[in-house]
């Protein structure tokens, strides 16, 4: 006979004792990885080392300002070339990233001596940069945007988020003593670059090009020093303040990234907006043309009220409203006025000849830049010179440009040389030529028989004023100098006739023939 055995039935949780037991779970997982980071992570971060080092690099030293220097003149001089490598070096070279990182740390702590040392370090070195680059800039040829100069007037969100990631691992590296991670950190936030931008658009005037770098260097600056703060905190670093104190503080730099995102967020918005409408002006243009067309160029001003957009493209067969009917549509689809201008080039069904008139408009494209560019040489020839377009002779055949420059008052002969180098830089594919009025030559100082560095650029200065004008020179001085003086002049070419005087030693004076000077 089978005896039954009562088994004792298990018995379900009370109400609200499986959750508690979860909480209790949770809470034991959230106390072992606070005990493991204060202990095995805080714990062994030397604060005293760390704070030390950063002090040492936020003081106003010789070494900061001199690389300060250098950084933001190599900047300009790879930002005006659109050199990207050149400009990357004077990444590497910028020691500005000391003294924000310092801001952070600072902050951290409750250090206000500190904070105070830092932002004049770092105000300094901006200032300083900014007049640096301006005054390189202004006496440059060159002063065209470049895509290296355009490429930092207009931030967004995206740059926001670089500079924090970049901090984030430039503090990570300098609290955990591996700061040769610095180096990709000060390529990726690039704090130089802005800064000569800056400059750029304070000398030539520009405000578009001033406000945008500018801005984009406080999103770096913010961002960064922000950053540093929130990590030091994280890694324990001791503070001086109340507890309320610490609220307001996170309070404060909570509203700071929140004020900085806000426009970037709309800039971003704009630029993805603009890609966009990119696509649909494609798609509608090719709308009214069909698959055996081609749309050879788009060029877009989305800055411009109407948007303005111009088009080339290679069909078959001309559509006379294709232009009327895709404005209609572009208006209606992007929500905002807009001028369409649309060239059509009539080609042959075969891809030969597609090609052949992609050519041919490609070409019509290059002449009109090139008469375009002549244009705009003429108006820069004649505004220095002081005459008229009409005054201006261009040669686009030859790539030559001649002008002949009104007398201006206390301007020297190498004035005109310079007004002439400037513009002969921007334009290398010509041969610019100034005439300038005839003003005195220089006198040609001597050493020890032959010309000085002063007498060589006098030489170079009359040699340059003769073939200008097409006239002989005169040289006055001691005999043998004068004839060395005219061996040099008579090796470019120019006509000299030697007065020899009685002096022994002594500058060689030229002077134009048959004339007072």
């Amino acid at each position: 006979m089978e005896s039954l055995v009562d088994t004792p039935a298990k018995q379900s949780p009370a109400p609200g004792e499986g959750a508690s037991s979860t909480g209790s779970n949770f809470s034991r997982v959230l106390f072992s990885f606070r005990r493991w980071w204060l202990q095995d992570v805080v714990g062994t971060v030397d604060q005293t080392s760390v704070i030390e080092k950063r002090r040492e690099e936020c003081g106003l030293t010789e070494r900061y300002l001199f690389m300060t220097a250098m950084s933001g003149g190599i900047a300009i001089l790879g930002l005006l070339l659109s050199s990207p490598a050149v400009v990357i070096g004077a990444m590497l070279l910028s020691p500005l990233m000391g003294p924000i990182m310092g801001l952070g740390f600072a902050l951290a702590i409750g250090d206000y001596h500190w904070l105070k040392q830092s932002a004049r370090s770092l105000a300094w070195g901006s200032v300083m940069a900014i007049v640096l680059c301006s005054l390189v800039v202004f006496m440059s040829p060159i002063q065209t945007v470049t895509p290296e100069i355009a490429a930092r007037t207009r931030p967004n969100l995206f740059d926001l988020m670089i500079a924090l990631f970049s901090a984030l691992a430039g503090a990570y590296a300098m609290i955990r003593g591996r700061e040769g991670t610095i180096v990709g950190v000060a390529i990726a936030t690039a704090l130089m670059p802005p800064l000569a931008v800056v400059g750029f658009g304070a000398a030539t005037l520009n405000w578009t090009v001033f406000s945008g770098a500018l801005l984009l260097f406080v999103t770096n600056l913010i961002t960064i020093a922000l950053t540093a703060w929130g990590m030091a905190r994280l890694y324990g670093f001791r503070s001086s303040l109340s507890e309320r104190q610490s609220l307001f503080q996170n309070v404060a730099v909570a509203a700071v990234f929140v004020a900085l995102a806000v426009p970037l967020f709309f800039t971003l918005r704009q630029i993805g907006w603009e890609y966009n409408a990119d696509r649909v002006i494609r798609s509608e243009i090719m709308e009214n043309f069909g698959g055996r067309s081609r749309l050879s160029e788009v060029a877009s001003d989305y800055a411009a009220e109407p948007v303005r957009v111009s088009a080339t493209v290679l069909t078959p067969e001309l559509k006379p409203d294709a232009e009327s009917r895709t404005e209609r549509a572009l208006i209606e689809r992007l929500g905002r006025p807009v001028e369409l201008t649309i060239t059509q080039y009539q080609v042959g069904t075969s891809a030969t000849a597609a090609q052949q008139a992609e050519l041919s408009a490609t070409r019509a494209r290059e002449e009109a830049a090139a008469i375009q560019r002549a244009e705009l040489l003429a108006q820069r020839l004649a505004l220095v010179a002081g005459v008229s377009e009409d005054d201006v002779i261009v040669d686009r055949q030859r790539r030559r440009a001649v002008v002949r420059a009104k007398p201006l008052e206390g301007a020297a002969l190498s004035t005109y040389r310079v007004l002439e180098q400037r513009i002969a830089v921007t334009e290398p594919d010509w041969r610019i030529e100034l005439l300038p009025p005839r003003r005195a030559l220089p006198a040609i100082s001597f050493v020890n028989g032959e010309p000085d560095s002063s007498g060589l650029a006098a030489v170079d200065l009359v040699i340059w004023a003769a073939r200008r004008l097409d006239s002989p020179v005169v040289l006055d001085g001691p005999a043998q100098q004068a004839e060395r003086a005219a061996e040099l002049l008579e090796e470019q070419g120019v006509a000299v006739t030697v007065a020899p005087s009685r002096q022994l030693s002594g500058p060689v004076q030229a002077r134009w023939a048959n004339t007072a000077n």
